[in-house]
């Protein structure tokens, strides 16, 4: 049939299928391994990545524009806001600033 689309084969099928399935074990898994990272900045390439997969499925299941604001909105702002977070909390960590104190008083004892 001349205007036939090519992905209605067999074999073209199966390929597509082994795909989808592929994507959707890797999205499972990344999401595993950031659950599971003890890193913080692991964690975080992990959760970019998987926002960059979550795209990718979105694309093939047929939704363009949802793919697009994922790969922008989850993977690329949010990926940005949460390591300039992490970097931020690590300089602060790295000045050997504690948590202060809860109550909002200086606890060394003079009055």
């Amino acid at each position: 049939m001349p205007g036939a689309s090519r992905t209605n084969e067999p074999g073209a099928t199966r390929v597509l299928t082994v795909i989808d399935l592929l994507l959707s074990g890797t999205l499972v898994a990344v999401a595993l391994l950031t659950l599971g990272a003890r890193d913080l900045f692991a964690s975080v390439v992990l959760f970019i990545s998987n926002g960059l997969l979550l795209a990718l499925a979105w694309a093939r299941l047929g939704a363009p524009d949802v793919a697009m604001a994922e790969a922008a909105i989850g993977a690329g702002i949010t990926g940005a806001l949460v390591l300039a977070a992490l970097r931020r909390m690590q300089a602060f960590r790295g000045h050997g600033g504690a948590s202060p104190p809860a109550s909002g008083r200086d606890d060394s004892g003079s009055r």
